[in-house]
């Protein structure tokens, strides 16, 4: 296994050499990832060269459809799909409503969907709004005191009128990596499709869709190195089973069945930029292979530079008796999403952070069931520190340093 050229990677991330932002260390990435140069270098080309109406015959019109093409081809091949079953849209959680929609149509009011107390609000509000539709809606619940979500626990809810089972790759706040493949395996035993939010996944390695058997699969492009749009898989033996959410004319065309709005053309034609980065950072650490083959390779780099980093911060973080560590304190078990709870308000403890140079969030992040589950009020929030491959390790130490000083 390569180690990971840390001088490389930043170097393709112009906000390391922006003034503004020397002396600081960015510990907010599950809010959303700094861009990679790749990204913005097709954004601003689309912007100067290609902003017309795209698919049009004249050429700057078929650049700008063939950009698009792009990128929505060598995502899907990074996460071993086919091209037609990627699709974007505004954000995550506008994709999550839209397929709701459809669910509320596929689905008999006797019926009934699982949702999770671990996930962030996009990927649970909209399945429960399904309850208005006479649809029953079952909660796979966490242990309150680890924050996990037992398999066991979930096949105590399933039986034959549930349709749905959706849960997160990892929580925004637990940051546990759920075991997604074996869910699916007990779900789809069970007759259910599986729904996986993969937004605080996602930005520390694409998975292979295929090999984890999801039905569905959502992430957000902007934390992952790009622009500001959502990113949904829908495999076609569920994509065509659902109603058509878009125009009439665009039923026929699985990546368009749940786009009801046109897309932001400039973005998705960037999100190709996502990929440059990626075969960029496989080659110059010598990897040669296809797509597939690629992203896992960059999964696994990624991830282990990862894991490396978080490892010494989550001892020194559970030696403390001052704050409780949400998840698990083993760094191979989870995303280097690291949410504490202090017994006290949160946000004005990452404002302090920030004169120390230390750039984090306090708050519920969007993620008031699972808190409230553990335990933690809400209001309170905790102190969320989250990191990804392009945070070096003297980043880390300045971090710790910091936390020492505030807490």
């Amino acid at each position: 296994m390569s180690v990971l050229d840390i001088d490389f990677v930043r170097a393709q991330f112009p906000a390391f050499s922006e003034p503004p932002l020397q002396g600081q260390a960015f510990f907010e990435n599950a809010g959303g990832s700094y861009t990679c140069r790749q990204v913005i270098d097709r954004l601003t080309r689309f912007y100067t060269q290609r902003k017309v109406q795209p698919y049009a015959p004249y050429e700057a019109s078929r650049l700008a459809g063939a950009e698009m093409d792009e990128a929505r081809s060598r995502l899907a091949a990074l996460m071993g799909v086919a091209t037609e079953e990627l699709s974007f849209g505004p954000s995550t959680t506008q994709n999550t409503y839209v397929l709701a929609q459809a669910f509320r149509q596929f689905l008999k009011p006797s019926e009934a969907i699982v949702v999770t107390n671990q996930d962030h609000e996009a990927n649970s509000g909209p399945w429960r709004r399904l309850a208005d539709a006479g649809i029953e809606v079952r909660e796979w619940q966490i242990d309150p005191q680890t924050g996990s979500l037992d398999p066991a626990q979930l096949e105590n809810l399933l039986d034959d009128k549930v349709r749905l089972v959706c849960f997160p790759h990892c929580s925004n706040v637990v940051g546990e990596i759920n075991p997604v493949a074996e869910i699916t395996a007990i779900a789809h035993a069970a007759g259910a499709f599986v729904c996986v939010d993969g937004v605080s996944y996602a930005p520390h390695g694409l998975p292979n869709v295929d090999d984890l058997g999801a039905d569905v699969y959502l992430f957000s492009a902007y934390k992952t190195y790009g622009p500001h749009q959502g990113v949904m898989v829908i495999r076609r033996a569920l994509g065509e089973l659902l109603p058509n959410q878009a125009h009439h004319f665009n039923g026929d065309t699985l990546y368009k069945r749940f786009t009801p709005a046109g897309p932001d053309h400039a973005q998705v034609a960037a999100c190709a930029g996502i990929a440059d980065y990626f075969e960029a950072l496989a080659a110059h650490h010598g990897h040669q292979g296809d797509a597939a083959e690629t992203g896992a390779f960059v999964h696994d780099l990624m991830r282990a530079h990862e894991v490396d980093l978080l490892q010494p911060l989550l001892d020194r973080l559970v030696a403390r008796n001052d704050l409780r560590l949400l998840g698990p304190s083993d760094a191979t078990r989870r995303a280097p999403t690291v949410a504490l709870a202090l017994g006290r308000p949160a946000e004005p403890v990452a404002a302090h952070l920030a004169e120390f140079g230390i750039m984090a969030g306090g708050g519920d992040f969007y993620a008031q069931r699972p808190l409230e589950a553990m335990g933690v009020d809400p209001a309170q929030g905790v102190l969320r520190i989250s990191f990804t491959h392009y945070t070096s390790s003297a980043e880390v130490e300045t971090l710790t340093e910091a936390l020492d000083r505030v807490l």
